[in-house]
């Protein structure tokens, strides 16, 4: 298959307990069985550097331009060490939240400053690697739930991190700017029904 036709960075997005990391290893083992050489990651994290950022973003206190930065540094060793030379050989790259998140957890939940993140987004993802042009996903599947369903799933799977604990409010919000970032972006964004069956959502997939 072509890969100027096939899209070889793709995102997955949505709220916690969207339901993404059931269907993410599925895709995966689909997209092998057809011949696609794939890279299976997540941010943050993706890289030792990462995953040591990582656990602080989910455990430890710190403020929304702090949670930014990290986040954006685990960004870019990431893009740098993984995603970057995956593309370049040709592989197919399923990674488990990207940018977006940003938007929608920092921008939206936090309440972060926009123009920031636009900021950070534009530095971290140009580089040589990418051709001098700003990397973004080929395709990004947004597993839209309303929050209050998403707060059920999550009540019962596992004890929450720092950003599962967060409020109600703060899940409606994070909602809200994944809708805006994917009105910005119709090209890009596919939106999944994630509220249905876990099979019906593999269909739709």
């Amino acid at each position: 298959m072509s890969h100027t036709l096939f899209p070889r960075f793709i995102s997955f997005e949505g709220i916690d307990g969207a339901g993404k990391s059931t269907h993410i290893p599925r895709l995966a083992e689909h997209l092998r069985a057809q011949g696609q050489d794939v890279l299976l990651t997540r941010e943050p994290g993706g890289t030792a550097l990462a995953e040591k950022l990582r656990q602080m973003i989910l455990h430890d206190a710190m403020d929304a331009l702090t949670e930014a930065l990290l986040m954006f540094a685990a960004r870019r060793d990431h893009l740098q060490t993984v995603i970057e030379p995956a593309l370049a050989a040709g592989k197919t790259v399923l990674c488990d939240r990207f940018t977006d998140a940003s938007f929608a957890y920092q921008g939206g939940g936090r309440g972060f400053d926009v123009q920031v993140l636009q900021t950070l987004e534009s530095w971290v993802q140009t580089s040589p690697q990418s051709g001098g042009v700003l990397r973004q996903p080929d395709v990004t599947f947004w597993f839209d739930l309303p929050p209050a369903v998403a707060a059920q799933r999550l009540a019962a799977a596992r004890q929450a991190d720092r950003f599962e604990a967060q409020s109600g409010d703060f899940f409606e919000k994070v909602a809200a700017a994944y809708a805006k970032r994917a009105a910005a972006y119709p090209t890009r964004f596919l939106r999944l029904d994630a509220q249905q069956p876990p099979e019906s959502v593999w269909q739709q997939l």
